[in-house]
């Protein structure tokens, strides 16, 4: 009876109330979810719609990832400080500089994927964990003497890299100073080389004027100040201010090797200058990729050399090099044989100018031997590495897009290894670089008009006392690719499989032989058109010794004899063009096999 009451009174909630509850209860927490949901995905869209008003569309958790990084670690950027002076600027510095996030970025939602605090760049590549979920950041720091992020202008690139070394080229002690631009395509360095070229003018004509304040440094007064431009591009040197004329490297009696051809252009003021560098720069080649519309496939060099007015003695000179885009792999390996050729030949100059640029750190001397030869930019900048009076600044740099994360870290690394002393020991002795240009000036200056004229065309310099750098030096050239290709081992030892670095090694070895074998069957193949020219002259004066007017006796048997001889040559003409052809086309056909092995070139 206790119990129908304890029933009745309702103490215990029937089953059916007690899931009626859980069941408001899950739906309360069903709401608190989506308002949740809708409360982040608000968020979301205003973190979005923040990101596009700054300029750095994208996936806004890598964005949000980069910006907490940044947050953290932004306390550790330190200023440049004063790079005025010569004394603190190094032997080689190592620039770093970031280009603003492009609108064809924008476009693409390509968000900003690198941050510059000075010294150090920090790659931020963004990554999903083995669920394919999460998404995670992998930084790659690096360490560089200046590091330049997208608000730094121009100016400040040149006063920390390069306004230091146009003090030491105007002191007058003979001082070989260069500046690379190196980076991938797109990413600002020709922008940037512009910059400093026109600062360079600016600075250099205004040291000159006032004096630089040293003794026996350079002024207007005595020395002359002279431009060359020109490129190199697939094996070819051109002449940027003279037509593209192609150029010859020749090694002279004393074993100097000569760009042989080249033309020194006068400049005694900075509009002068400026019009000079417009030309080149107009000049230069330049082909579409994946990387950009017209993207600069060549090496080009402008060189200053200031000389003495009355010895034309060279008392300081300064190279402003732009180097070809540094995209490899992928960005070169569906093209035709020209691009691939172009980009196998860009690949080994820059391998061979890190060697080079190591070397001028490395403190050893003539007990190093350096690379000079593995390739053409490094040959005609040999001076530049060798003379104790010398200094580098390498300017890296670098696009700012998530998608371009990996060649951006492989443009720093390339920069990063360049301190690194790793040059091989061999003790070979090798001969400095020097020009023999003929000298041309706008303002037609007497002086330079006079010294021009004693020099000889490049053809009969050949006939006389140069021989070619293609038949003097092959060996040592393919000796010196070995050192690269060991270098660059000992760099990549974990990266590079040897199935792929043996036959990177052989494409390199492969092209250079096109490239030489080329140069010599266009050199044939003209040097016979001109001698069939004079062949066909002199049949024709002896059919009129036969055939003419008033001609009654005539010796047949010399008419024979000398038909005979002028058949001969030609004969002899066509099997020595033909040779030439068919070894063209046995590097041809290994070039298109050995392409297809390589499954990437090497990242330097």
């Amino acid at each position: 009876m206790g119990g129908n009451r304890r029933a009745s009174s309702g103490m215990v909630a029937p089953a059916k109330d007690q899931t009626r509850r859980r069941i408001e209860r899950m739906e309360a927490e069903r709401e608190e979810r989506r308002r949740a949901m809708q409360d982040r995905r608000a968020e979301r869209a205003a973190e979005e719609e923040r990101n596009l008003k700054a300029g750095n569309p994208g996936d806004v958790d890598f964005i949000g990832l980069v910006r907490r990084w940044r947050e953290e670690h932004g306390g550790s950027a330190r200023p440049h400080g004063d790079s005025s002076s010569l004394g603190e600027h190094p032997k080689i510095c190592i620039c770093v500089r970031k280009r603003p996030v492009s609108d064809k970025e924008r476009k693409k939602r390509d968000h900003d994927s690198v941050t510059c605090l000075h010294p150090t760049t920090t790659v931020h590549s963004a990554k999903l964990r083995v669920d394919g979920i999460s998404k995670y950041l992998d930084n790659s720091s690096f360490r560089f003497d200046h590091s330049f992020d997208e608000a730094s202008t121009t100016e400040d690139v040149y006063l920390h890299s390069t306004r230091p070394l146009v003090d030491f080229v105007c002191s007058g002690k003979g001082g070989r100073a260069t500046v690379f631009a190196y980076g991938q395509t797109g990413s600002g360095k020709t922008f940037t080389m512009g910059g400093i070229q026109s600062m360079v003018a600016a600075d250099l004509f205004d040291i000159l004027h006032h004096g630089g304040g040293v003794s026996n440094s350079c002024t207007l007064e005595d020395t002359a100040v002279t431009v060359t431009f020109f490129e190199i591009y697939g094996g070819r040197i051109q002449d940027l201010l003279n037509e593209r004329k192609r150029l010859k490297l020749l090694e002279d009696g004393k074993g100097e090797v000569v760009v042989a051809g080249l033309e020194e252009f006068g400049a005694t003021t900075p509009d002068e200058f400026f019009s000079l560098v417009d030309v080149g720069n107009g000049k230069r080649t330049t082909h579409a990729t994946e990387a950009n519309d017209t993207s600069s496939r060549s090496h080009a060099i402008c060189q200053i050399l200031l000389r003495d007015k009355g010895t034309s003695r060279l008392r300081g000179k300064l190279s402003l090099v732009d180097l070809a885009g540094s995209e490899r792999g992928t960005d070169t390996k569906s093209h035709n044989r020209q691009r691939r050729t172009e980009s196998s030949e860009i690949n080994t100059s820059l391998l061979a100018l890190k060697e080079c640029i190591r070397a001028l750190d490395s403190g050893r001397g003539s007990a190093r031997h350096v690379p000079y030869r593995a390739s053409k930019l490094t040959l005609i900048l040999k001076d530049c590495f060798t003379s104790k009076l010398a200094r580098t600044t390498m300017i890296a740099t670098v696009s700012p897009g998530a998608s371009s994360a990996d060649h951006t870290v492989n443009t720093l690394r390339y920069a990063d290894r360049i301190k690194e002393k790793k040059v091989r020991d061999m003790s070979v002795t090798d001969q400095p670089v020097v020009k023999a240009p003929k000298r041309r000036s706008p303002t037609r200056n007497p002086r330079m008009q006079e010294s021009s004229s004693s020099i000889s065309p490049p053809g009969s310099i050949v006939r006389k006392s140069h021989r070619s750098i293609a038949e003097v030096e092959q060996e040592e050239s393919l000796d010196d690719l070995e050192i690269l290709h060991a270098s660059l081992k000992d760099d990549n030892s974990e990266e590079e499989s040897s199935d792929n670095g043996a036959a990177v090694a052989q494409l390199h070895r492969t092209v250079q032989a096109l490239f030489e074998e080329e140069e010599d069957l266009l050199n044939l193949h003209m040097s016979i058109i001109q001698e069939n020219a004079e062949l066909l002259t002199e049949e024709g004066r002896l059919l009129q010794s036969v055939q003419g007017e008033n001609i009654v006796d005539y010796d047949i048997d010399q008419y024979a004899s000398r038909l005979g001889n002028i058949l001969d040559k030609k004969t002899h003409m066509i099997r020595s063009l033909q040779e030439k052809l068919s070894s063209l086309r046995s590097q041809l056909k290994k070039e298109e096999e050995l392409s297809k092995k390589v499954e990437n070139l090497p990242e330097y």
